[in-house]
């Protein structure tokens, strides 16, 4: 699979800097803080967004709100007949994982699981065990996040934390 690149300046960096820092800033709110017009900002998003430097816009949710009390990382041992397209049908079918991906060393895959509490963690780990084609799994049980604001965490906005 081959990128092309996008052509991409300072002021594409800005905005999409703008646009991570408060996902719901207008185009004249951008333009204002950048120096360029609300039709200028738009059109420049709309260029990022049709090239794919821009993927979709979505709100960040504390997962506890939501009742996600226990997260780990599950590394994935696979038997070597188990392709990367087969691994990601059997994550896209347990919606209590949060993000997967193959990864170098010694694991084939590693998931981010989140749950409701240990022992919803634990029916978790035992449906993704009984793949055929997974030969053991090593769970890290998350105590604390070290930098509580990375999405990972399920980190707020700042003004919601203030």
């Amino acid at each position: 699979m081959t990128h092309k690149a996008v052509p991409f300046d300072d002021l594409d960096r800005k905005i999409i800097a703008a646009l991570l820092d408060n996902g719901r800033a207008s185009f004249a709110e951008i333009g204002t803080a950048i120096g360029l017009s609300s039709t200028a900002v738009k059109r420049r998003v709309d260029r990022l967004r049709e090239h794919n430097v821009i993927t979709g816009f979505s709100a960040t949710v504390r997962p506890a709100a939501l009742g996600w009390l226990t997260e780990a990382y599950v590394e994935v041992y696979c038997d070597s007949a188990a392709p990367p397209r087969r691994l990601a049908e059997v994550v896209r079918n347990h919606p209590e994982i949060a993000a997967a991906m193959t990864v170098t060393g010694g694991a084939d895959a590693l998931l981010h699981v989140r749950a409701t509490d240990v022992e919803h963690f634990e029916e978790v780990l035992e449906r993704i065990r009984t793949e055929p084609f997974i030969r053991k799994t090593i769970s890290y049980m998350v105590l604390s996040h070290l930098l509580p604001d990375a999405p990972e965490a399920g980190a707020q906005a700042a003004n919601e934390r203030a």
